[in-house]
């Protein structure tokens, strides 16, 4: 079992010293590196190198919560990675250690504030697009042919053009063509242009 330091500092003239004395004092056998990366970055070397060393019984150590990543939701994902591997984590200035009940529940407390932040975006979109769609707007990325068009490849079709020849004659993908056709046929398009 053997305590394994991590530091990183977001740009180049920016130092280490005073990360890397603490995870020593703290009794770190290694510390891993990333000098000049940003936190919101999940591929960092030194992150990744210490992520491959670390063994069951270690214990993870960091300065600082926010050396480790800028998001909470980044964080946790890393912290549940480490307590599935059986690897506790030890972060100095906030004093959260996931082998005390304390530092558990802290930790649990931060799971739950990230997966309620996670629910609320995901209300606030469905709200949205709820409301795009009582104004009459359809979210979404546009159609690449209109209604109008849909109905001309319609006839065009029915007239023995192959859908490919369709296709090219309006620049998209066949597939695009016959989803146009399909939902022209499911009566989508009818209720938009008011034709039957």
């Amino acid at each position: 079992m053997a305590r394994i330091g991590y530091a990183r500092v977001s740009t180049a003239d920016q130092h280490l010293d005073l990360q890397v004395n603490a995870l020593l004092s703290a009794g770190c056998a290694k510390v891993f590196e990333d000098h000049g990366v940003s936190g919101s970055q999940d591929s960092r070397c030194g992150l990744t190198s210490m992520m491959k060393a670390l063994r069951k019984g270690d214990v993870l150590v960091v300065w600082r919560l926010d050396r480790l990543g800028r998001s909470i939701r980044h964080l946790i994902s890393v912290i549940e990675k480490l307590c599935r591997r059986g690897i506790g984590f030890l972060s100095l200035t906030e004093n959260i250690d996931t082998s005390s009940a304390g530092g558990k529940l802290i930790f649990h407390i931060l799971a739950a504030l990230a997966e309620f932040e996670k629910s609320l975006i995901r209300e606030r979109t469905i709200a949205g697009i709820e409301a795009a769609k009582a104004r009459g707007k359809c979210p979404g990325r546009r159609p690449a042919l209109s209604p109008a068009q849909c109905f001309e490849i319609r006839a065009a079709i029915h007239s023995g053009s192959s859908l490919q020849d369709v296709a090219r004659l309006y620049n998209v993908h066949p597939r695009t063509v016959a989803r146009g056709i399909e939902r022209l046929d499911a009566g989508h398009l009818s209720r938009i242009t008011g034709t039957s």
